[in-house]
Order: C-alpha cells, then structure tokens, then sequence
C-alpha cells in the first residue's frame, strides 16, 4: 500500500489499531454512487474520478468472472427535496441530484449490463433506508468491496455501517474519489485504522482470481 495511507502513528499501533479483517468466503461488490452528478466536475458536486471508475471496472470484471454478487447505488430526491430530510439544509448542490434527471444516471463509463442491481438511496450509507444488507445475507455474503464516491462521504458511512452489520468491508483505494486530496487521504488511513481493510486495487483482483462463488439471485 502507499506509504501515505499506512498508519504511521506508533501510537496507533501500540493500541491496536488496523488490525486485518481479511476477506471472508463470499464477496459482493458494492459502487456507491458513481453517478453524473459526483463524477463530472462540471457539476455542482462533481469531481474528476475518472481513474476511480477505470478501478472499479477491473473490479466489476474480476467479480463478474466468478459470478459475485454486484450492486450499483445512485441517489436522487423529489424536486421539492421534501425527501432529503434536514440533510438538504447542509448542502445546497443536492437540488442538483433530482430524480429523472442525467445527474442521478450510473457514469456511462461503467461496465453495466441489463440486469444488474441498481439501488436507489437517500443518505450517505447504501444501507440507510435500503434492503442491501437482506439481499447480501440472502446471497451468502460475507464480505463487501467498497468503491465509488465521496471516500470522505458515502463510502466512508457505508464501510461504518457495513462493519456494523457484521460484513467484512474491503476498500481499494484506486477505486474511490473525493473532490478534495486531503479528505480521500484521511478517511482511507481513518477506515483502515478502524473499520475496514483499506486494500490495492491489484491484491483484490488477485484475491477474487482465486476464489469461485456461484451466481446468485
């Protein structure tokens, strides 16, 4: 891993802090939000993550191979925002995710197919208000890859709540973006020290080369 999202507090390490995890039996892959609106910077909040999305299409692929389960989340709200809650007083750029419009659309550089779970949400955790920890323990799933954006947001709130749930969580850090460098370096060495195993991009693809899971439903 880079030296810059290693622990290098010895302190943090005396404590016992970024202990491994390890990957279980079955994987899914999660993509939070890799929608229009977070991944073109043209956008109120977007941001260049074009390299993030090229790393989870290896990682759609590798799963793909083995027939792991692969669930895409996009966010968008009424047009009153009458369904973001007070998250909506904190950050006006949510008017620009409305339901309908090109923004809350999947990237169109991500390797969809016709079938695949897209998963609709209205916070920053994929499991806030949402059945994807019902469908991951129906499909035998021990162990979730996270990637997509912001790493400092939702994807940070997913791997908290993924942990809590009693799913391994895995992040490549090639695979998540955030519009700020500083925020993406801080909640990686955050989520590696406390919630999950923060994993290159290349040891997850050879992790899952050399496991079979069956497709399921």
């Amino acid at each position: 891993m880079d030296q810059d999202l290693q622990i290098d507090d010895p302190l943090f390490k005396e404590k016992g802090f970024g202990r491994r995890i390890g990957f279980g039996r079955h994987c899914a892959l999660i993509v939070v939000d890799m929608i229009r609106g977070f991944t073109d910077p043209a956008q109120p909040l977007g941001a260049d993550l074009k390299q993030a999305v090229l790393a989870t299409n290896r990682l759609v692929a590798a799963c793909r191979r083995i027939g792991a389960p692969i669930h895409f989340f996009t966010v968008g709200y009424r047009a009153d925002l009458s369904d973001a809650g007070v998250w909506q007083r904190k950050m006006g750029g949510m008017a620009s995710l409305l339901e309908g419009s090109d923004n809350v659309r999947l990237d169109p550089r991500l390797d969809t197919v016709d079938g695949d779970s897209i998963m609709s949400k209205k916070y920053a955790s994929c499991f806030a208000g949402t059945d994807l920890a019902a469908r991951l323990v129906s499909q035998g799933v021990d162990t979730v890859i996270v990637t997509g954006c912001t790493t400092s947001g939702c994807v940070r709130a997913t791997v908290v709540d993924a942990v809590q749930s009693g799913f391994r969580p895995i992040v490549a850090p090639e695979a998540v973006g955030d519009r700020s460098g500083a925020a993406h370096r801080q909640s990686l060495l955050d989520m590696d020290a406390k919630y999950g195993d923060v994993v290159p991009l290349d040891e997850v693809i050879a992790h899952l080369s050399r496991i079979a899971q069956p497709v399921e439903a």
